[in-house]
């Protein structure tokens, strides 16, 4: 799904969430939650969308009607062990969409 996509399904209500999860290296990438599926953002050329930060997502999704928005870290440990990641060892956090700093 691409942004304007997200967008449009985003402004019929039919996105429950958004999160942000961030990976090894400093990169995040955007998920939309619907109907208990996940959607990756992509570039529109099929390649996942890379952001830099949160700030970056912020700047992104700033036409965006409000939903909730989470970061998510996932567990390293269990990454580097080989081990399948579980639910519980996220941590999910909730986040807004505008930045303490904006006015």
């Amino acid at each position: 799904m691409n942004l304007q996509e997200l967008n449009a399904y985003a402004i019929a209500g039919k996105v429950d969430e958004l999160n942000l999860i961030s990976l090894e290296g400093g990169i995040y990438v955007l998920e939309a939650r619907m109907h208990g599926s996940a959607y990756a953002l992509d570039d529109g050329h099929g390649k996942t969308f890379h952001l830099r930060s949160v700030e970056h997502a912020r700047q992104v999704l700033q036409a965006m009607p409000k939903l909730p928005f989470h970061l998510i870290h996932t567990s390293v440990h269990d990454e580097m062990c080989g081990l399948g990641a579980s639910a519980e060892e996220s941590l999910k956090v909730p986040i807004s969409f505008h930045s303490a700093w904006s006015s």
